[in-house]
């Protein structure tokens, strides 16, 4: 996983920026939506990669 996406999260939670969480977690997922949609690639190991961000992202928004 990404350890900038991990830094990126721990700076928002702890200044408790939650619409920068939503904004965040909301574009993940519309990549991964559009990666999954794609066809002819095989997406497999970036769509594992953003599923990982979006548990990142999902764990700050709990923690605020």
């Amino acid at each position: 996983m990404s350890k900038a996406m991990e830094l990126i999260v721990a700076g928002y939670v702890k200044v408790r920026d939650r619409r920068a969480l939503v904004d965040l977690l909301a574009h993940r997922r519309k990549l991964l939506a559009q990666l999954e949609a794609v066809s002819g690639i095989n997406p497999e190991n970036a769509a594992k990669a953003i599923q990982e961000e979006l548990a990142v992202i999902e764990a700050g928004l709990e923690a605020l």
